[in-house]
This record gives structure tokens, C-alpha cells and sequence, in this order.
């Protein structure tokens, strides 16, 4: 049995088609569907049952693909085990947040592929909640403040942000000071997330509404910027519109606690040395010069 042949299978049974396992791979979908071929034949049953949509696991590919997976996580393991020390090679597939992604954490891993050069990196730029396990990464960076999950998280860094509106929303609904008055303004959310402040010594939890949503921290200052409402985002997302006066802070006397930079995992004993050394790397870039400060 070709360990390339399993690991094939495992791309496409996670992925949900050959196409998306090929580009995980980086070689042709002719080459995945070879390889599931000869791994169908030398196990004598069907793993998968192709349809339009894709492809299903069947009863005897889900029972395999468990084995399978954990057979390469073993191979992963082996494979760093026995390169010397400093080296990294493989693939790294990274989910890493659109906003402020390309500008602040790309020239790091820019960084990181300079330094390894056997290393084959993958970035995926989405604010976009990514499921680490069903797509395939091997890590993700995400900002702000983290739910819970069975993920682990390794925090590589501060994030700074403030309540912000513009001078038109404030002269027409004025400018919310309480956390009773918050409650009432319209707010630029990417969901339906809670807003975390500070009451004195103590965290506050706020439920805002509104009727603007996105999934895009620049998107939600251009609509703050249009007078829609109050929005909490980043001090690097918005310093440009402080500057210029088209927003202004607001709920000074409630700001929100610092927020994290995070490397995120699936759960596991230990991370693996290209997790590692990307959040080392983070953490050595970040203490030098905290972009998200």
C-alpha cells in the first residue's frame, strides 16, 4: 500500500472531492483519482461513491479513513523527527483573517518561508469562520476575543481597539456614555457577537443589535465612517479615519479590555515543529514591532 495513495484519500474524504484534495495537494485531480483507484484495488472494497457534488464516504471509507488519518499524522511526526534541527520541510496550511491579514501577518510568513526553505506554505485570506479539522488546516491566526472550542490556542500578541462613530451619526443620535445607552444605538457588528468593556476593575459583557453586519473589519469602518452606527474595531483598522476626524472615539469611560493576536490548533498532544515555529515567529515579530497596537 503507497503511503502517498492513503494520504490522497484522507485529502479527499476531509476536503469532500478530488478537486479541492488536488489543490490541497498541488498535483492534478487525474493524479488524486489514480491514486484513490490503485487504494480501492489494493484494499478490494469502494471508499468513496462519487456523485456530482463530489464525493461520499462510504461505510468502509469512513471506518478506513480514521486509521488513515492517524497513519499520517504518524508519518507527519516521523518525517519532523528526523530532520535536523532548524529545518522544517512538508506543507504549513494556514487560515489567516482577511482583515489587516495581507498587510500586518503576511510579511511574516513571508518571513517564515524565507527562513525554511523546504517548507511549502498555504494561506487561505477569509474572515470567515474556517473549520480547521473538516478543511484541512493546520493552524489558523485569528484576532479578537476567542470562544470557547475544543481548539487550542496559543496567544502570539495584543490587539487594541475602541468604539468608534462618526461626527454625522453622533450629531443626529448622540454619543452613547453608559452601558444602558449603548444598548440603544445601532450597531456594525460581524455577527452576532457580544462587545466586552471595562466597568470600572470589572468586564462587562454587551449584547448589541443591529441591522448592518459583515464579515470584514474594513468593511464595517467604511459603514461607521457612513454614519450607520457604533462599531469596535481594531486601532490599525481605523487609524486612518481617527486621523482624518471621520470617526471619533466613543464610550471613552468604558473601553474594551485588550484583545489577542491567537494561533489556533485542532486538538492534539503537541503541535506540530511548523506550528511551533510559526508562533514563535509571531511572537518574536510581534514583541518587536506590534502592528496590531
Amino acid at each position: 500500500m503507497d503511503i502517498e495513495d492513503v494520504i490522497a484519500f484522507v485529502e479527499v474524504a476531509d476536503a469532500g472531492g478530488v478537486s479541492a484534495a488536488a489543490r490541497r495537494l498541488g498535483v492534478s485531480k487525474s493524479i488524486v483519482s489514480r491514486r484513490l483507484i490503485r487504494l480501492e484495488v489494493e484494499l478490494g472494497v469502494q471508499l468513496l461513491a462519487r456523485t456530482t457534488r463530489g464525493a461520499a464516504l462510504t461505510e468502509a471509507g469512513n471506518t478506513f479513513r480514521d486509521h488513515a488519518a492517524r497513519v499520517r499524522a504518524e508519518i507527519d511526526a516521523a518525517k519532523e523527527t528526523i530532520l535536523p534541527a532548524g529545518e522544517l520541510s512538508g506543507r504549513l496550511r494556514i487560515a489567516v483573517p482577511l482583515s489587516f491579514g495581507p498587510t500586518h501577518f503576511a510579511p511574516i510568513l513571508a518571513e517564515m518561508a524565507r527562513r525554511y526553505p523546504q517548507l511549502h506554505i498555504y494561506t487561505a485570506y477569509s474572515d470567515r469562520f474556517v473549520d480547521l479539522i473538516a478543511e484541512g488546516f493546520d493552524c489558523a491566526i485569528r484576532v479578537g476575543y476567542l470562544e470557547d472550542s475544543d481548539l487550542i490556542a496559543k496567544r502570539v500578541g495584543p490587539i487594541y481597539g475602541k468604539l468608534v462613530a462618526s461626527p454625522d451619526y453622533i450629531e443626529a443620535h448622540g454619543a452613547p456614555e453608559t452601558l444602558d445607552e449603548l444598548i440603544a444605538h445601532e450597531a456594525l457588528m460581524q455577527g452576532t457577537e457580544t462587545w466586552q468593556l471595562m466597568d470600572g476593575d470589572e468586564i462587562v459583557t454587551v449584547h448589541p443589535r443591529g441591522r448592518f453586519k459583515a464579515d470584514n473589519g474594513t468593511a464595517l469602518a467604511v459603514a461607521a465612517a457612513a454614519g450607520l452606527g457604533v462599531a469596535w474595531l481594531p486601532d490599525c483598522v481605523i487609524h486612518q479615519y481617527l486621523a482624518s476626524g471621520a470617526l471619533v472615539p466613543v464610550m471613552t469611560r468604558h473601553p474594551p479590555p485588550s484583545a489577542g493576536a491567537y494561533v489556533v490548533r485542532p486538538p492534539g498532544q503537541h503541535p506540530s515543529r511548523k506550528v511551533r515555529a510559526l508562533t514563535e515567529l509571531l511572537i518574536e515579530r510581534l514583541e518587536e514591532n506590534p502592528p496590531l497596537a
